[in-house]
């Protein structure tokens, strides 16, 4: 086969849709949407993963107009947004908590930018989210990740994805879940900052000279750094089970 058939009719329209799916993980995935990597770097790693998966993909739209291309490109990205919408949940819990923790802390106004949301996020918030994704790639997410795109190939038709009612119920599921999981994350420094509140607030009672600006804070922030050290890599843990979960999820469900 030549060149000149290679790139003409079908396969045209095939590798622009397989493209489109490739950037849809690029733009929407945890660690591949990191706003630190160059734009350059990402079409280039989306089109050298598009020429790899392309002797895998089968096209099966029956209709070549402007309309139903439109369409299947957008079903493409939908694809994308959805997944990566499963996968940035698990990550949400963790910014969650540390903002929780951040607060608690007095640490709120203290922040960075997030280069995977680019927002201003507390500097708690950005340790944990930096400290996930290096848990991510310990375990191999990003392989999974890649995989998982290898394998929707075969399963969904390029084009054609339409989500049905069981993942929309899960992204509600996983949502709810979110607010508790970084409830529990946070729970610890809650808990050690509401009971040196307590404490405080008894030597103000007996102890009136008691500066509680001057001393009061800087013990408070050192018992938090300690729970926080102390209960750092359960936090990690769960995450690293919840990211499996999900991507499991993905698996079945995709």
């Amino acid at each position: 086969m030549s060149f000149f058939n290679l790139i003409s009719g079908n396969n045209a329209i095939l590798f622009m849709l397989l493209f489109s799916r490739v950037s849809s993980m690029m733009i929407f995935f945890p660690f591949f949407s990191y706003g630190t990597i160059p734009v350059s770097v990402k079409a280039s790693f989306a089109m050298f993963i598009t020429f790899f998966l392309f002797p895998h993909a089968v096209l099966n739209l029956h209709s070549f107009d402007a309309v139903s291309l439109f369409l299947a490109v957008m079903s493409e990205f939908l694809f994308g947004l959805i997944a990566g919408i499963i996968l940035q949940i698990v990550f949400a819990a963790l910014g969650l908590a540390g903002e929780q923790i951040s607060f608690i802390m007095g640490f709120s106004m203290s922040s960075a930018i997030d280069p995977m949301t680019g927002i201003n996020s507390p500097i708690i918030g950005r340790f944990l989210m930096l400290l996930a994704v290096l848990i991510m790639l310990a375990t191999n997410g990003h392989y999974l990740i890649l995989i998982f795109l290898n394998n929707t190939i075969g399963k969904i038709p390029l084009g054609n994805f339409y989500p049905d009612i069981s993942v929309w119920k899960y992204i509600s599921y996983a949502i709810g879940k979110m607010f508790v999981l970084g409830f529990v994350i946070s729970f610890p420094v809650i808990a050690i900052s509401l009971l040196s509140d307590i404490i405080f607030g008894m030597l103000m009672k007996t102890m009136p000279q008691f500066n509680l600006l001057v001393v009061g804070f800087p013990i408070k922030i050192a018992l938090s750094f300690v729970v926080l050290i102390a209960v750092l890599s359960s936090s990690m843990y769960i995450f690293q089970n919840e990211f499996l979960k999900a991507m499991s999820y993905l698996m079945k469900a995709f």
